[in-house]
């Protein structure tokens, strides 16, 4: 079993990577159309982000301020996906929601405490879940 406070602070990385990793892809962007589906999907993990700050804080942790390894490795990713253009940008995105629907539940079942397990289940999950849905369907369209 992980700490609570390490199994936050690593899904806290994750969507600190993720609010970056679509911010980049929103600049470079050649499909305005895509935009306030891409946007909406950074408001919902910028949300996560402040849920997971607040949690952590509120159990004496100190919150991870920044994105990490995987962070860089995701930025460069879809860096270069995006320099190919939307369909590559949106392929890579929703490959980052599998990581981060994946890292959930494994970092649910990690970890030791039951009101943190409570926590990622009954709040986060849904919402990764919506969101990964989200991105999937927006990569279903530019696929078809």
């Amino acid at each position: 079993m992980t700490n609570a406070v390490e199994c936050l602070n690593g899904l806290l990385r994750g969507e600190i990577s993720a609010v970056e990793t679509y911010g980049q892809a929103l600049q470079k962007l050649d499909e305005p159309n895509l935009a306030p589906t891409l946007r909406e999907a950074q408001t919902c993990h910028q949300k996560r982000v402040l849920l997971l700050q607040n949690k952590i804080a509120s159990m004496g942790g100190q919150p991870s301020e920044g994105a990490g390894a995987w962070g860089a490795f995701a930025n460069f990713m879809q860096g270069s996906a995006a320099a190919m253009g939307s369909t590559p940008s949106v392929d890579m995105l929703e490959e980052g929601e599998d990581h981060g629907l994946k890292a959930y539940r494994d970092e649910c079942d990690k970890c030791d405490s039951v009101a943190v397990r409570r926590f990622i289940e009954d709040e986060l999950v849904p919402a990764q879940e919506r969101t990964h849905s989200q991105v999937r369907n927006l990569k279903k369209l530019l696929h078809s």
